[in-house]
């Protein structure tokens, strides 16, 4: 008879021992869940979810599991959702450190952001699953079973002994981490009733050590953050108390300054301040709201089926730009697009830097005004929609810009930074702006949203009978037979939520939540709706080590998928789309 599915069973390094030298392919029998050799009593077990085919294959997967009585973890450390994420974070980070130099173990373990992992799980009863990929041993394509046995039976007891039992931790760093996340958290909650769209903590380190060490920066030159005073407000934190910063309000945002004084390294924070991240980051209390999305030009992305009228319009060949369609989008075509699906997501703060923006989407000049009539000129500005956008649509805007004063006239707020010093100059840019350029608006408002509603026929995870969903780091994802360019979706920080993304594009399609009658925004918010039990509803798809995606990266890596179709609904004010917590 079949062994019950998950039922453990004894005897693993016996097992092991008497498949010495046999053909790779009977790793495959050792699939199912062990008793933790050297651990029986504590009820821990190891299960091979998937073994390799041969040597040359993906890595396998195994899972530990301790139940609640062995990992003993204190109640409170688990009591919510946002705990028990921040727990796993520091256990998988745990379990990395006590496997560091075993190279056929692979735990994912992140970076600076505390990211809802699949590699560690801890259930409401607290109960720990850390979920690995390893790699067999073999010795040409025959099974070596002692160095496997080593990794099984002696390597994986030590890290569910060491990294996954609260009494073997650092309980004062568990907590420092665990009350961390909770307060970053607990802040970006608080956004909202404020009418804030960010919060950037005094003291705060901004700048990164380079362009490739996402960690703090450090030496005489780095400057700790110091709010504005006008702009200085307190937060009441569970932990840390009253926290003092700088609350960036709703509305538009102008941040200016010369070059290399810290215009960029603001709004990248803001960019990344939808995540929580780890102590000692810099960034802990830096927070933006969850519905932030970043956006930039993007030569050569496909378009499909948008409404981008209120940018670009009368094109020379005729397309309609209400149902503008391009396999090659243009950079002022792409980030037009970009924002009116950022828009039809749920966003409700966009970030903008002039640096890897279409200078010709941003602006026109009283002078170019002149020289080219409109009506030789489809392109409508973002400075004659960007106040419509949160007027109308409750939108707001935070543009990094250094090069053009005619977003003077239209910012609610200017910032200048000096140094890396922040100041708020609203007065003086009013100022400034009172003094006439010439230029005339080329648009009184944005428009409604017209929401669009994918096939799921063209969401096909399936290439030649075999379902390809899989990361190419951090730039690009394999979706079925599509490679879809992720380059430009700044905000996905970690290759594994890329794998995130692909697990929840099938998702989409498997639940039925893209079905050909809903729009793209009520899918998505039922995505969200499965994503709020966190891992799990990935998992089932396949498992893998993945982060859990927001819902605009989904949205963004679905629209650049070269073979989306899509029908179209009338057009609807914004709000459809209600965004997630992330």
């Amino acid at each position: 008879m079949p062994r019950e599915q998950g039922a453990p069973r004894d005897g693993l390094e016996e097992q092991l021992g008497r498949l010495d030298g046999a053909p790779y392919g009977r790793y495959k029998g050792l699939v199912g869940t062990w008793r933790l050799p050297g651990a029986e009593k504590s009820g821990g077990t190891l299960r091979l979810v998937r073994a390799q085919a041969d040597p040359f294959a993906p890595p396998a997967r195994a899972a530990l599991h301790l139940p609640p009585d062995a990992a003993a973890f204190p109640a409170d450390l688990r009591a919510t959702p946002v705990r028990r994420r921040a727990l796993a974070s520091f256990l998988a980070r745990r379990a990395a450190e006590v496997a560091d130099g075993e190279q056929s173990l692979r735990i994912d373990a992140g970076g600076q952001e505390v990211l809802d992992r699949s590699s560690c799980q801890i259930g409401a009863d607290g109960g720990v699953t850390l979920r690995f990929g390893l790699s067999l041993p073999g010795k040409g394509r025959r099974i070596d079973a002692r160095y496997a046995q080593r990794l099984l039976c002696r390597s994986a007891p030590r890290i569910a002994e060491r990294a996954l039992r609260f009494a073997a931790l650092d309980a004062g760093a568990v907590r420092e981490f665990v009350e961390t996340v909770e307060d970053s958290d607990a802040l970006r909650a608080a956004l909202p009733a404020l009418g804030l769209v960010a919060f950037v903590a005094d003291g705060a380190v901004l700048p990164r050590g380079s362009g490739v060490d996402d960690r703090p920066a450090t030496g005489a030159g780095v400057v700790p953050f110091t709010s504005p005073e006008n702009m200085r407000v307190t937060v009441e934190l569970p932990h840390a108390g009253p926290v003092t910063g700088m609350g960036l309000p709703e509305g538009v945002s102008l941040v200016v300054g010369g070059g290399f004084h810290g215009k960029s390294t603001l709004l990248r924070a803001l960019e990344t301040g939808i995540w929580d991240h780890v102590p000692g980051d810099g960034r802990e209390r830096v927070v933006s709201r969850p519905e932030t999305v970043k956006l930039r030009a993007e030569d050569g992305r496909r378009v499909e089926r948008v409404d981008v009228h209120a940018f670009v319009d009368h094109l020379p060949d005729g397309s309609d730009t209400t149902d503008f369609s391009t396999g090659n989008a243009s950079g002022s075509t792409s980030q037009a697009a970009s924002l009116c699906e950022a828009v039809e997501a749920g966003a409700r703060v966009l970030l903008i830097d002039e640096d890897t923006a279409a200078t010709n989407l941003m602006i026109r000049d009283a002078r170019m005004q002149a020289l080219v009539a409109k009506d030789r000129e489809p392109l409508t500005p973002l400075v004659d929609s960007v106040r419509s956008l949160h007027r109308d649509h409750g939108v707001s805007t935070v543009l990094v810009m250094g090069g053009s004063g005619d977003y003077l006239e239209v910012a609610d707020r200017v910032l200048m930074m000096d140094a890396y010093r922040p100041s708020d100059v609203t007065s003086r840019a009013r100022e400034v702006a009172s003094v006439p350029t010439g230029r005339h608006a080329e648009a009184e408002s944005f428009p409604p949203v017209v929401h669009r509603v994918p096939e799921p026929a063209s969401l096909e995870a399936e290439s030649r009978g075999r379902r390809r969903v899989r990361s190419r780091g951090e730039d690009a994802l394999t979706f079925g037979e599509h490679e879809v360019d992720l380059r430009s979706v700044e905000q996905i920080t970690d290759s594994r939520q890329v794998t995130g993304i692909g697990l929840a594009l099938e998702l989409l399609v498997r639940r039925g939540h893209v079905d050909g009658r809903r729009t793209l925004a009520e899918a998505l918010d039922l995505l969200d709706r499965d994503l709020a039990r966190g891992a799990e509803a990935l998992l089932a798809v396949r498992d893998e080590d993945f982060a859990v995606p927001r819902r605009f990266e989904t949205a963004a890596a679905l629209n650049r998928v070269r073979g989306l179709r899509v029908h179209r609904q009338a057009p609807q004010r914004a709000g459809s789309g209600k965004g997630r917590n992330a």
